[in-house]
């Protein structure tokens, strides 16, 4: 099997970082975006603030410079929770800057690379919330327009060779969530409330699918959403 150069964003910790180790396992070069710093990274590791447009650009310019880029994920995430009545249109734009635009910005760095080889795998991090959470309403806009980018980027790019697929996890045990949901509380106990399983995924699992979609078998899917959720997109919980 050919090795292949992936950018993850967000790469430092969580479902980001899960994707990175199972990548560098299988001989890939694997290279890192996050702005704090990552101790032991399995590959070439770049801090930066994905926030920052300009930081950003310049982080990519070298790095696609330097390296054939054909795969991409787009992982990093930011979310301001708060119920609709209290929403700052300053936090809303900063959770769809970091969500959505540094997902274009990303995608347009490696695109030269992987129409000129004729061949890429790009898969979006989404998210369970998309199907409707209270108190998520800058988060889940945010995903949502990820999920429509991964629709118009399948179908702009399939002739090109470049799939395009998303994976929307469910309750994952990530800094992010256990930041805003920490064990016991409220926010914990209604999440892991709506998940048949009745717990909340080790980020490893959500690597396994992102992988999948990365993998070269995976070359007659795209323009996906996998909800890994423990089938709470399926239905609720049931009674027991």
């Amino acid at each position: 099997m050919a090795k292949h150069t992936f950018l993850i964003t967000g790469a430092s910790v969580g479902i980001g970082r899960a994707t990175a180790e199972q990548l560098a396992a299988q001989g890939h070069t694997v290279i890192g975006l996050a702005r704090r710093e990552a101790d032991n990274f399995p590959g070439i590791y770049r801090q930066v603030d994905l926030a920052d447009r300009a930081a950003t650009g310049q982080a990519l310019a070298e790095l696609v410079a330097q390296y054939e880029i054909d795969g991409l994920v787009n992982n990093v995430g930011l979310v301001r929770p708060a119920p609709l009545a209290d929403i700052k249109l300053a936090d809303l734009n900063e959770v769809y800057n970091l969500n959505v635009a540094c997902a274009v910005q990303c995608m347009q760095a490696v695109l030269p690379t992987m129409r000129a080889k004729r061949y890429g795998r790009v898969v979006n991090i989404a998210s369970l919330v998309t199907s409707g959470v209270p108190n998520r309403t800058s988060y889940a806009a945010a995903k949502c327009a990820l999920v429509s980018c991964t629709t118009s980027w399948a179908l702009e790019l399939a002739a090109d060779g470049i799939t395009v697929n998303a994976v929307s996890p469910g309750p994952t045990a990530t800094e992010l969530f256990h930041h805003n949901n920490p064990p016991g509380s409220e926010g914990y106990r209604r999440y892991t409330g709506m998940v048949p399983m009745g717990r909340v995924a080790p980020p490893e699992e959500i690597a396994v699918a992102v992988c999948f979609f990365l993998s070269e078998e995976a070359s007659f899917v795209t323009g996906q959403n996998l909800y890994v959720d423990g089938g709470a997109s399926v239905g609720p919980a049931p009674a027991r």
